[in-house]
């Protein structure tokens, strides 16, 4: 595969004929849905000759006849990749492209929302070979520690059907958002034993294969009440899988209102996996922003990596974008409405607007007119998805999780299978 971006008087048959594939193979890994191409548009194209793609740090005395053989790769194909390095003098710490046949080994978690009326095979088909776990959001606490009812025994039968762990999302959502005041009762020693004894009950009756807590706005005063029942969780269910989220930071301040709450050094202790979100950095309420500019992941995942094992560390990445009702925070009139990456993308083509990048963020955005409104989407695509991936990769990390399986995004499950050695359990 490889990243093509949409020049003026490109079409697809120029694009196909270019790479040596078909015009079908470009606008099935694409989504494209007609001939129609805008510049700027970022195009993931097939091309079978060429090997994926492995980004190493380079350690002391690193050579690149010694990395050829390490990754089973040559130094002219090292050279190509890294046209600006001196093959005499390796900047130690500098990340590599390596062209290799030995993929990178990952673990995944993709959101399934249970309460989605898209058909289960839908949801899984595209996806299935590039899921570990899937995670059925969401089993809500209650104050006292009892659980919301969810239809998910369907849902877990096609993901085993499917060699996907199913696990068990418990969170503090109430009402259609994340209720403080619930975490904050539900986290109480009562309650929380109660809650405890309930997970560990569904799991056994459902046929779970783990926990993913997804609790968010907790208060920083439940910060030790927090940690106290995760680690009450994860020795009452033993072997199974404790996958924990948090919110993203990169410095420790126990005081905030939105990551206070999350001890990474406790986390990263008692958790079997551990998802930063790493999303969102442009949100739904606030001003049009890149939903995940590079420089502020790569700062997160420095500071996490700092306290919790790589091993055990991913990162989230979004299957989604945001469109604004305005340009900036000034003249901006509302909440941000979200979409699919594909329906980003689509939109651009069916408003004929020129997609921008934002080489700074590493993040692509396109404004357009709607009711005599300007509007701006920010979203993700081959571009900005790719040098996330690089960056989980010379970070040593096991992996990424996904808001929300639903969302279509066919670029990313074609990154993967093309790149990356999705790991299974059953």
């Amino acid at each position: 595969m490889e990243i093509h971006v949409v020049r003026p008087g490109d079409t697809l048959w120029s694009i196909a004929f270019a790479y040596q594939t078909t015009i079908e193979a470009i606008r099935k890994t694409n989504g494209l849905t007609s001939d129609l191409l805008m510049p700027g548009l970022a195009l993931y194209v097939p091309s079978p000759a060429v090997l994926p793609v492995r980004y190493v740090r380079i350690q002391q005395d690193d050579s690149l006849a010694k990395l050829a053989r390490k990754w089973r790769s040559t130094i002219p194909l090292l050279l190509q990749a890294n046209p600006d390095i001196s093959p005499t003098n390796l900047p130690i710490g500098n990340v590599l492209a390596i062209p290799s046949p030995v993929r990178y080994p990952i673990r995944t978690i993709g959101f399934i929302d249970a309460f989605d009326p898209a058909s289960i095979p839908e949801l899984l088909d595209e996806p299935s070979a590039s899921l570990t776990y899937g995670a059925v959001f969401t089993y809500a606490a209650q104050s006292d520690g009892g659980l919301s009812d969810v239809d998910d025994e369907e849902l877990i039968e096609a993901l085993i059907h499917r060699d996907i762990d199913p696990l068990m999302v418990v969170s503090n959502y109430a009402e259609g958002t994340f209720s403080p005041e619930l975490a904050e009762s539900v986290l109480q020693p009562e309650a929380r034993t109660v809650l405890v004894n309930n997970i560990v009950h569904t799991i056994e009756e459902k046929g779970y294969k783990g926990v993913s807590l997804d609790f968010e706005f907790i208060p920083p005063s439940s910060r030790e009440a927090f940690t106290t029942f995760f680690k009450e969780l994860k020795a009452a269910i033993g072997d199974l899988l404790l996958h924990v989220n948090v919110f993203a930071k990169s410095e420790d301040m126990p005081d905030n209102p939105f990551s206070g709450a999350f001890d990474y050094l406790a986390i990263g202790a008692s958790a079997d996996l551990v998802t930063v979100l790493t999303y969102d950095y442009g949100y739904t309420e606030g001003p049009p922003d890149p939903i995940a500019p590079i420089g502020w992941v790569e700062d997160v995942v420095r500071y996490a990596a700092s306290l919790i094992p790589e091993s055990s560390l991913t990162i989230a990445i979004a299957l989604f974008g945001y469109d604004w009702p305005g340009t900036s925070a000034a003249n901006t009139t509302g909440p941000a409405t979200a979409l699919s990456a594909l329906e980003a993308q689509q939109k651009a083509l069916e408003n004929y607007t020129v997609i921008e990048y934002d080489q700074e963020a590493r993040s692509p955005y396109y404004t357009y007119t709607l009711n005599e409104q300007k509007r701006t989407v920010w979203f993700e695509d081959i571009r900005s998805l790719s040098i996330k991936y690089q960056l989980l990769e010379a970070y040593q990390l096991a992996g990424a999780a996904y808001w929300r399986i639903g969302y279509d995004f066919p670029q990313n499950w074609a990154y993967l299978e093309k790149n990356m050695a999705v790991l299974k359990t059953i």
